[in-house]
């Protein structure tokens, strides 16, 4: 066999096994989301019955100054807790106006109709129910909420009550040092000051493991900057959330990693905020299988990126 023979065997063989990768790459990649008509509406204590049009974060103005968007899967036992401190929280601040998106994901145990239940208990409020018709998981439901708020600035925050409300307040301080003229900005909740405290010495032993793990990982995806990547509690300027989620395509629980690496990618500022927060039961993650689902989806995710069949655009694209 002469060397010709070879370069044509060893070319070939690379050939074939990069379509082969990019072919498995396609595959394992999650389709494009594209909500069903009932998505496009909430309901609300005003309109308990009948359905009515969201709004668009790509309306030419904010409507109020915050969106508040909480992301709910099964959530009848924790939410009350939650909305009570959110609400309790933004009463003392009446001048920002304000609404609350909770977006059912769609939960077994009736989470959207007890939500419609809450909301009307608290009549100085535009709470707003959205059901998803089937669970998009956690990063599915927080795009939706966020392609849908009209508020200036835009909250994300998990149902558990886990993050102390009130530090939406250092969040926005941190954001008006960051954005003044609401261009666009993102500031995190970050838990990184409590590593060595109870708050994460209390938790399992393996789910440090895990933090500790995608610590390592993420540095090598490229959000090695960011010391707590996951706190469900993250405040996004209009014009941030115009030009990030329309093209995050992760549904799942490490959807915060692409929003940040899309943050990057835009060169939009993102500046840590230590925040409080306590370790809340009733949590839906699967520390086993969820692990390996993340890893699956930061390699899909940063193979997406270096391939550039995921990136975002320079400016918002208006509908």
């Amino acid at each position: 066999m002469d060397q010709t023979t070879l370069l044509y065997g060893a070319l070939a063989f690379v050939l074939t096994t990069a379509i082969f990768c990019y072919t498995v790459l396609v595959i394992c990649s999650p389709e494009s989301i594209i909500p069903v008509e009932s998505e496009k509406k909430y309901r609300s204590r005003k309109s308990p019955s009948k359905p009515l049009p969201l709004g668009s974060i790509h309306d030419a103005k904010p409507a109020v100054d915050l969106t508040v968007v909480i992301p709910a899967y099964n959530e009848t036992a924790r939410l009350p807790f939650m909305l009570t401190s959110t609400i309790n929280h933004l009463a003392t601040i009446p001048n920002r106006s304000h609404e609350i998106l909770i977006v059912d994901d769609g939960s077994s145990d009736g989470t959207a109709d007890f939500a419609l239940k809450l909301a009307t208990s608290y009549t100085d409020s535009d709470i707003r129910v959205v059901t998803l018709a089937k669970n998009l998981g956690k990063g599915g439901a927080v795009r939706h909420g966020m392609l849908h708020g009209r508020g200036r600035r835009l909250l994300m925050v998990d149902a558990d009550g886990a993050s102390r409300f009130e530090d939406l307040e250092l969040l926005w301080d941190a954001m008006d040092k960051l954005s003044s003229d609401e261009r666009a900005a993102v500031t995190i909740g970050s838990r990184a000051h409590l590593v060595k405290t109870e708050a994460v010495v209390k938790r399992s032993l393996l789910r440090n493991i895990l933090m500790y793990g995608l610590h390592t990982i993420l540095r090598i995806v490229g959000v090695g900057h960011i010391r707590d990547t996951q706190c469900g509690f993250k405040l996004f300027s209009r014009a941030a959330a115009q030009q990030i989620f329309p093209y995050q395509h992760l549904p799942t629980w490490i959807f915060d990693v692409e929003l940040l690496l899309l943050a990057k990618q835009l060169y939009i500022p993102v500046e840590e905020v230590p925040i409080e927060w306590h370790e809340v039961s009733g949590s839906k993650l699967n520390v086993v299988t969820d692990s390996l689902q993340m890893l699956r989806d930061l390699l899909i995710l940063r193979a997406n990126l270096l391939l550039g069949r995921w990136r975002a655009a320079p400016k918002p694209v208006k509908q």
